[in-house]
């Protein structure tokens, strides 16, 4: 039996890929021939191991499956490393116990990847290694591809991100960030709902595309004959929940950018988003800093954390850095300057722009260039920014050219954005028609919730959380790639 094997692999040559392949396939076959089936049904695995390996004693007997990654043999003999998701244990066979019949046509038969189920008694070996002596072997599944060594195969990051499932195998450090990311949300949904919020699920797809500046991905949905657009954010479906009586209310889910890629961008990603009723910016600010500090404790044991080469401490409260001044001081611009001033300003220092407006993104750039002495040690949040750049938050009462309105950075990076939302429907009709006049990617205004504004909405603090961002900072990881399980990348040649 012959093996195609693809043209690209990042782990081995083709000429050996196609030689290890073959001889696997060959031990397949010579499964088959005797009547074992290689990819089995379910198996009674009774405990995980990295579970039963904490309490288990000699003599227990125990019943467990995992996928082999070590082999030793020893003539008639050979112990094995069994991998589950949750931990390792050894496993010894001899071919006197399993049967000299079983060992030499399926146990010979076996190799590093297979996932094996296995029966037997826990012993102690000379060095006191706990290990299962080993009674009756089930193969469950038969590896086709050898996996790469540890420290030889592996190490291409494109193929890492491509072949996910087998960076995740060899790589237990990727494997503890995927399961801090795990925490990291689960802590933050325990947090919220013991405060008694509402975790809600609203529209990916949108008629209009709005709640956040962005680019978004176009589709059309046949029955309808109507273009849709993935969602830039969920704000306006989760105000209108505000409207109708549901004080407290998050959402942990998928925004779409149809933007560029980098070490922070990727086209989806996740936010967890919250509004909460009769609160504001300042209580925003509370609620921040008692998330990141609960999740950092829950997850990490404590609120110093290490990002890059910075050791960041989480100790509230935590200070506040005003983008109107700074940005005044350093290029003399000031929150009524219209954009041609703002580009010509900025590039007599020696700021690079191009388009004629000045893209949120771009902002985050400057402040993030500006900040970059402050936040190596500690959070920041970045208040006074201008009304202009802002058509959903409200104004500040002693200038209503800045907004009520606060950007979190930490180790360098914009990880939350939260504001006193705007209730007025008037004035919000009115700034959404500036933002119509003003940018040509806004086509139209959400007449819907501009409605569901006139029926009332309470003042309100909302709250935006980049997880992926998060995850970077508490798992010390420099790429959003890292953290972000199978992130877009450009289609295989």
């Amino acid at each position: 039996m012959g093996y195609n094997c693809p043209k690209k692999e990042g782990v081995y040559p083709v000429e050996d890929i196609n030689e290890f392949v073959q001889q696997r396939i060959d031990k397949l076959n010579a499964l088959k021939e005797i009547g074992v089936d290689a990819y089995g049904r379910s198996f009674n695995k009774s405990r995980d191991i990295g579970d039963f390996i904490k309490d288990v004693k000699e003599g227990d007997k125990v019943e467990t499956a995992g996928r082999i990654t070590a082999f030793r043999e020893h003539g008639k003999s050979a112990f094995l490393d069994l991998r589950d998701s949750s931990g390792k244990v050894q496993v010894y066979v001899k071919a006197n116990v399993i049967g000299m019949d079983v060992f030499n046509n399926i146990f010979k038969r076996l190799d590093i990847g297979d996932i094996l189920g296995v029966k037997g008694e826990i012993f102690k070996t000379r060095t006191g290694e706990l290990t299962i002596n080993t009674q009756e072997i089930t193969i469950l599944a038969k590896g086709l591809r050898p996996l790469p060594e540890k420290w030889h195969g592996l190490k291409d990051v494109e193929v890492r991100y491509r072949q996910r499932y087998v960076d995740l195998i060899v790589n237990e450090d990727v494997r503890k960030v995927f399961k801090l990311r795990s925490a990291i949300i689960s802590k933050i949904r325990q947090f919220l709902d013991e405060k008694g919020f509402l975790e809600v699920e609203t529209p990916m797809m949108h008629s209009l595309a709005g709640g956040a500046a962005g680019e978004p991905f176009k589709t059309h949905h046949k029955a309808l004959d109507a273009d849709l657009f993935l969602r830039l954010a969920p704000e306006l479906h989760l105000k209108r929940l505000l409207v109708g009586g549901f004080d407290k209310v998050y959402e942990l889910n998928r925004n779409f950018r149809n933007e560029g890629i980098s070490v922070r961008h990727n086209p989806e990603f996740t936010m967890v988003e919250i509004y909460e009723a009769y609160s504001d910016c300042e209580g925003m600010m509370r609620l921040t800093e008692e998330i990141f500090s609960h999740v950092a404790k829950e997850t990490l044991g404590g609120l110093n954390i290490k990002f890059k080469d910075q050791d960041i401490d989480l100790s509230t409260p935590w200070p506040r850095w005003s983008f109107a001044e700074e940005i005044k001081k350093k290029f003399d611009i000031n929150p009524d300057d219209p954009a041609e001033v703002w580009i010509e300003k900025l590039k007599k220092k020696g700021m690079d722009f191009k388009g004629k407006d000045i893209t949120r993104s771009q902002i985050v750039n400057i402040i993030s260039e500006m900040l970059a002495p402050e936040t190596k040690d500690k959070p920041i949040f970045v208040v006074d920014l201008f009304a202009e750049l802002c058509p959903l938050a409200k104004r500040k009462k002693d200038n209503p050219l800045l907004t009520d309105r606060f950007e979190l950075f930490i180790g360098g990076m914009e990880i939350a954005n939260a504001y006193s939302e705007l209730n007025d429907p008037i004035e919000q009709e009115k700034r959404l028609k500036d933002q119509l006049a003003g940018h040509e990617g806004v086509k139209k205004i959400d007449e819907d919730f501009l409605r569901a504004l006139e029926y009332g909405m309470p003042p309100a603090g909302g709250l935006g959380i980049g997880i992926d961002r998060f995850v970077m900072l508490l798992a010390n990881q420099p790429s959003i790639r890292d953290v972000i399980l199978f992130p877009q990348l450009k289609p295989e040649l």
